[in-house]
């Protein structure tokens, strides 16, 4: 893993805008590897040390926070050829703890957010972290009629025949109480002696085997044929819901309970704990077991018992605020490193990756690591040919930790790193502020323009069935495609090629037929996955639903935009006040919008695209549905961060300035400036007694 260059303290603001956009670019990278091809490239830990990372800085410099930033989602894109399913309430992520302060601080947070004393006990159900596939089951009139997995966390694949094949599953509840429409989450795993004796068998038979039981658990319910599911050893442990009111129970601990009444699995090592030391206890407790558990478990997760409590703490974009996953250290043993290679990015930043000579760590097989870049190379001295220290933290190829000096080669030689792209041979600079050297033929690097296609059809852009990213790299240096119109121009010309994709070797008349329809099928797209796919700098898939809810038409965003390159323009005022968007992101969309050739593009595309209008959110009846609110001041019925959940759930936006576009200013004890500025510009005072009654009319 590689260490911070500067300390959090020592950070100017460029290098720290400049550290956030390699962080989240490489979040996103590993987010994309883990979730949509099963087949990371780092460990846990180190993907943990980048997360901190980020939310180091951004604590530090919460003006640089980014839109697409790692702590805005859940970064899990759908795979497969399933059908997709829309959760009814989002699947989200759990915010991760690594030490015992970790866990103070979750505390502290919790008393902090809820306005508790110090003596106030906080009852928390911790239960083991199982590492297999989150996935949801839909229940209506006490039948199981849906599965799904979690996806991005909004929308997953229907897996429905798959997961009917599980016994832990029940099919029918008979009981009265269960409710009659509501869903049941938990995780489907793989027990180690299950994943053994399949193993075996398979090897016996000649098949492939499975690397680990997470990878086998994950692989399994992916099954087009639900007989494959059905004859692996898969089980299911439930443990959450999407909505706790139709179960008529006031804590975590007693809806666990009503599960195992009406005949769900739940893990029997789930414990109730009273204080902070009960929940460290447990935890070590469980470090000692882990190896001699029938499963696999990477942590402990921590809920605020309390529903009432959970209902006020509610949620940020990525995480519920009432729960943390307490994850265990990482494992470590050695090996060699027989090759570096330096792989180009989309954004043209070169990546070393050690080649390692094969070992097992912690059960799983592994043979690369990333070098992240050439000060790790440097700082670790890492030489081809060096037996290296690895470690590992879950189902992931390892990190790096150290070389191991006396075991080096005598004729061993520093690595170079590459000063000129080893793809197209252009200039690799490093820019002043910035860790990665990139390459600078960003219009002639067939690895560039290659992967800014592939970002444009993933799974969160235009999605589109069967276009891998092998096949967007073939047809680009086949000179089939070279700007993401031309995927829709694709059947018409190969209609007149002299030699037609159905002749080509690897596809066929029906396979090129498949493809065409898919395409076909993606020439209606909503904005906010339009948006994504154009892969601007910083524009993820939160900044993309962001701007897309804001504009709501792609015409709209388009204009406003283009305007808002005259800074004194109400365009680019309204665009710097978005909650979430500021001035960093307004630059790279300036920028963007700038570029003549941008503009060509988007021209070319939008005549063979219908860019569909958002759909506004439904947020109720309430009076403050649509309105921005500023909050300034203390406030004292409840903290700010609750008084924020409470307006946003009310179809609310909070903002974090006044400007002449705000609705509402709620104005605390001791409120300052931002009253002034109201006042000054006719916006709405509201006391807190009037926000409360607001907040409280349906």
């Amino acid at each position: 893993m590689t260490p911070p260059t500067h300390t959090i303290e020592n950070l100017t603001e460029d290098q720290a805008k400049a550290e956030l956009e390699r962080l989240a670019s490489q979040i996103a990278h590993h987010d994309r590897l883990y979730y949509l091809e099963d087949q990371p490239e780092i460990s846990d830990e180190d993907y943990d040390t980048l997360r901190i990372r980020n939310a180091e800085i951004e604590k530090s410099f919460p003006h640089l926070v980014r839109t697409d930033s790692p702590s805005l989602r859940v970064g899990a894109p759908l795979i497969g050829p399933f059908k997709k399913v829309q959760h009814r309430k989002p699947m989200l992520s759990l915010d991760n703890g690594f030490n015992d302060q970790d866990v103070y601080d979750f505390f502290d947070r919790v008393r902090r957010f809820l306005g508790l004393s110090p003596e106030t006990p906080i009852e928390i159900v911790a239960e083991p972290k199982i590492d297999g596939l989150s996935a949801t089951l839909e229940y209506n009139h006490r039948h199981f009629i849906l599965g799904a997995t979690r996806g991005d966390g909004e929308e997953g694949e229907d897996i429905t025949a798959n997961l009917k094949t599980l016994q832990d599953i029940p099919q029918h509840i008979a009981h009265k109480d269960f409710p009659s429409i509501t869903e049941i989450r938990g995780e489907v795993y793989m027990r180690h002696s299950d994943f053994m004796a399949m193993n075996e068998a398979r090897a016996t038979k000649g098949d492939a085997v499975f690397a680990n039981p997470r990878n086998a658990a994950a692989g399994s319910v992916r099954q087009l044929d639900p007989a494959i599911t059905a004859s692996r050893p898969l089980k299911f442990f439930a443990y959450a819901c999407d909505d706790y009111g139709p179960f008529a129970v006031n804590s975590h601990w007693e809806y666990l309970e009503k599960l195992k009444e009406w005949g769900f699995v739940v893990n029997p090592l789930a414990r109730l704990c009273q204080t902070v030391e009960d929940v460290l206890a447990y935890y070590r407790e469980l470090e000692e077991q882990r190896a001699a558990l029938p499963y696999d478990i990477d942590g402990i997760v921590y809920k605020v018992n309390r529903i009432d409590w959970q209902t006020r703490m509610g949620y940020s974009t990525r995480a519920p605020r009432w729960a943390l996953a307490h994850k265990f250290p990482a494992q470590q043993t050695q090996t060699q490193v027989d090759e570096i290679l330096i792989q180009v990015g989309r954004t043209g930043a070169l990546t070393p990756v050690a080649v390692l000579h094969p070992v097992t760590v912690g059960g799983v097989v592994v043979s690369r690591a990333s070098l992240h870049n050439e000060d790790e190379i440097a700082r670790k001295d890492v030489r081809v040919g060096d037996t290296v220290i690895i470690q590992r933290a879950g189902d992931v190829i390892p990190q790096i930790v150290d070389v191991i000096l006396e075991k080096r080669p005598p004729t061993s030689k520093p690595f170079i790193f590459p000063h000129a792209c080893p793809v197209c041979g252009s200039h690799a600079i490093r820019l002043p502020g910035e860790v990665a050297r990139k390459c600078m033929g960003g219009l002639v690097c067939s690895a560039q323009a290659a992967l800014r296609l592939r970002h444009f059809v993933s799974r969160d852009g235009y999605d589109i069935e069967g276009f891998g990213a092998k096949h967007v790299i073939a047809f680009y240096q086949e000179g089939l495609i070279r700007y993401p119109q031309d995927i829709f121009t694709l059947e018409t010309r190969d209609r007149h090629s002299l030699t037609p994709l159905r002749n080509r070797e690897g596809w066929g008349a029906l396979s090129a037929q498949n493809l065409f329809k898919a395409i076909e099928a993606r020439r209606k797209i909503a904005l906010h996955r339009f948006i994504y796919a154009l892969g601007i700098p910083q524009i993820g898939q939160a900044t993309a639903k962001l701007l897309a809810r804001h504009y709501l038409s792609y015409t709209a965003w388009k204009e406003a935009m283009i305007e808002a390159k005259d800074q004194a323009s109400s365009a680019f005022e309204t665009l710097v006040l978005i909650d979430g968007i500021g001035p960093s992101v307004s630059e790279d969309l300036i920028a963007f919008f700038d570029e003549p050739h941008n503009l060509e593009v988007l021209e070319g595309l939008v005549k063979e695209v219908a860019v569909l209008d958002e759909i506004p959110p439904v947020v109720g009846s309430s009076p403050l549905s649509g309105k921005t609110i500023v909050f300034t001041g203390a406030l004292t019925h409840m903290s700010r961060p609750e008084a924020k959940v409470k307006a946003e759930s009310l179809g609310a936006k909070v903002a974090s300035s006044v400007s002449a576009k705000t609705d509402y200013v709620v104005i605390g004890e001791d409120a300052g400036s931002k009253a002034r500025k109201a006042q000054e510009l006719g916006v709405t005072l509201l006391t807190e007694d009037e926000w409360m009654g607001m907040s409280e009319t349906e």
